[in-house]
């Protein structure tokens, strides 16, 4: 299926039932796709403000925080997925966003 009926199906989803935090997710993958990063970024953080225990969402708002070089955020989203992944025993994760924590603050030192 390409993204823009990925896209559609998706949003139609979310205006359903605005509240599901998988649609909501899944669209902000399907932007970051087509370079819609805001969008997506504005998706992620609707989530990790309405559904925070949503473990998958911290590492790819992250990961968008870095690319916008806003590094502080970044640290900041990373450790509160890392202390909610351990609160679901989420090892996977807890690893990812760990890995991810660990390489920023490598480069935030140099």
């Amino acid at each position: 299926m390409p993204n823009s009926s990925k896209i559609t199906t998706l949003a139609k989803r979310l205006k359903i039932n605005p509240n599901d935090s998988f649609s909501k997710f899944a669209l902000a993958l399907e932007l970051l796709k087509i370079d819609k990063r805001q969008s997506a970024i504005i998706l992620f953080e609707d989530i990790v403000k309405n559904d925070p225990n949503y473990t998958g969402v911290y590492y790819h708002l992250g990961e968008q925080y870095v690319l916008d070089g806003e590094n502080k955020k970044a640290l900041n989203i990373y450790k509160t997925g890392i202390k909610i992944a351990l609160s679901q025993n989420d090892d996977h994760a807890k690893t990812e966003l760990s890995t991810a924590l660990s390489t920023l603050e490598l480069e935030v030192e140099d």
